[in-house]
C-alpha cells in the first residue's frame, strides 16, 4: 500500500514532465530508428555489399575495370570516384561468391572467374549503353541501323570517299555519321561509346586502344615549280635546311614526326608558316611561300600542274592509316561490314575484344 501511494505522489508531482519526456523520448527513438535504416548497417549484413542495389552499375564498373586495368581509370571513364568503383566491385564479388580481380601495386588483372564474367557481361553492358541510340533508330524507322566513324579532316577528305561510296552502295539504309575530330577527341568518342570506331594514323597507341593499319603512304617533299631542289639528285635532309617549312600545327602528328627526324639527325630547320589543312599547305607551297613535308595521301594528279613532289622515304618513316577501336568494344553488324569492306579479314585478330590489362 505504501509503495502504491508513493508512486501516485511521484506521478502527480512530475506529471507534466513525465508526459513531456515520454513524447520527446518517442520522437528521439523514432529519429534513431530512422537514422539506423538510412545509415551504415552492420558489417555482416549482406545489404552492405549490395551497393546502391543496382546490378547494372556493378557490371558496368567491372567491365570498365577489366578494359582499363585500374580502378582510377575506370572511375574516370564513368565519371565516378575510385571509392565508388571499389564498392561496386566488392558488392559484385560478394554476391557472386567469387574473386574477380587480382589487385596489384599499379594494375589489376582478371582472375579466371573474372575473365568468364567479362565475356558474358561485356556485350550486356555495351548493349545497354547503346540502348538509347538503338531505340531512337528503331522508332525513326531506321531498321538498318546507324554507324558513327570518327576521323580527321585529311582522312575524311582523301581516304574515306571511295570507302564511303562503296558502303553506301552496299548498305543504303544505314545512317552514316562521319565525325570530323582531332585524334584526342576521336579517342574520347571511342571511350565514351559515341563512335563505333575511328579511322586515322597513330604513333602512340594507348593501352586501352587497338590499332589495325591497312594502308601506308610515303612522306613527300613538295616544292613550287622551278624550285632549286626540284631536280637536285641525291636529295639529303641537310638540303632542306636553308628553306622555310610550311607545317601543320605542332600538336599534330606530322609536325612531331618532322621535328623528331631533324632532331635525331641534328639538322637545323626553320618553320616559316604553321597552318592546318593539306590543301592550304599545298596552296601556300605553290605560291612560293615555303616548302613542306606531307603524307602521300594528300597528293593527286591535279597537283602535278603546280607542285613538284620528291619522295623522302629515305629520311622520314611511312605513315600508316588504320582502324582504331577501343579494346573490349562490341562492334555492331554495320561496323563490321564497313571494316570488312576496308580490308577483308582485318578483324581476324580479335585484339579489340581482349580485356584492357594489356601493356601495349
Amino acid at each position: 500500500m505504501h509503495k502504491i501511494e508513493l508512486s501516485k505522489a511521484k506521478s502527480k508531482s512530475l506529471n507534466g514532465k513525465v508526459i513531456h519526456m515520454t513524447e520527446s523520448g518517442k520522437k528521439s527513438r523514432k529519429r534513431t530508428r530512422r537514422r539506423g535504416r538510412q545509415g551504415t548497417v552492420d558489417a555482416g549484413d549482406p545489404a552492405r555489399f549490395y551497393y546502391k542495389g543496382n546490378r547494372y552499375k556493378q557490371l558496368r564498373a567491372f567491365v570498365a575495370i577489366a578494359r582499363l586495368g585500374t580502378l582510377a581509370r575506370a572511375a574516370e571513364s564513368l565519371f565516378l570516384s575510385a571509392p565508388s568503383i571499389s564498392l561496386q566491385l566488392q558488392a559484385l564479388e560478394r554476391e557472386l561468391g567469387a574473386r574477380l580481380v587480382e589487385r596489384g601495386r599499379r594494375r589489376v588483372t582478371l582472375t579466371r572467374e573474372g575473365l568468364a564474367l567479362f565475356e558474358q557481361a561485356r556485350p550486356l553492358v555495351e548493349g545497354l549503353d547503346a540502348l538509347d541510340t538503338r531505340f531512337h533508330s528503331a522508332i525513326e524507322g531506321l531498321g538498318a541501323g546507324e554507324l558513327t566513324i570518327a576521323a580527321g579532316s585529311s582522312t575524311i577528305q582523301y581516304l574515306l570517299p571511295p570507302l564511303v561510296a562503296g558502303y553506301r552502295e552496299h548498305s543504303p539504309g544505314v545512317r552514316l555519321q562521319l565525325a570530323n575530330v582531332t585524334g584526342k577527341d576521336g579517342l574520347a568518342m571511342l571511350r565514351s561509346n559515341q563512335a563505333d570506331f575511328a579511322v586515322g594514323s597513330m604513333l602512340d597507341v594507348p593501352h586501352d586502344i587497338t590499332y589495325q593499319p591497312f594502308r601506308n603512304y610515303d612522306p613527300m617533299l613538295i616544292l613550287p615549280l622551278g624550285h632549286p631542289l626540284a631536280d637536285k639528285p641525291d636529295l639529303s635532309l641537310a638540303d632542306l635546311s636553308p628553306f622555310g617549312l610550311i607545317l601543320p600545327p605542332h600538336r599534330l602528328t606530322t609536325y612531331r614526326l618532322v621535328d623528331l627526324v631533324f632532331q635525331q639527325r641534328k639538322v637545323p630547320y626553320t618553320v616559316a608558316i604553321e597552318v592546318g589543312g593539306w590543301e592550304v599547305i599545298k596552296q601556300y607551297v605553290a605560291m612560293g611561300l615555303g616548302i613542306s613535308i606531307v603524307t602521300g595521301i594528300c597528293l593527286t594528279e591535279a597537283d602535278n600542274e603546280r607542285l613538284v613532289a620528291r619522295n623522302m622515304r629515305a629520311w622520314f618513316p611511312q605513315r600508316s592509316y588504320g582502324v582504331v577501336m577501343r579494346k573490349g568494344k562490341y562492334l555492331s553488324a554495320e561496323a563490321r561490314d564497313f571494316i570488312n569492306q576496308i580490308k577483308p579479314g582485318l578483324l581476324a585478330h580479335r585484339e579489340h575484344d581482349e580485356p584492357g590489362h594489356s601493356e601495349r
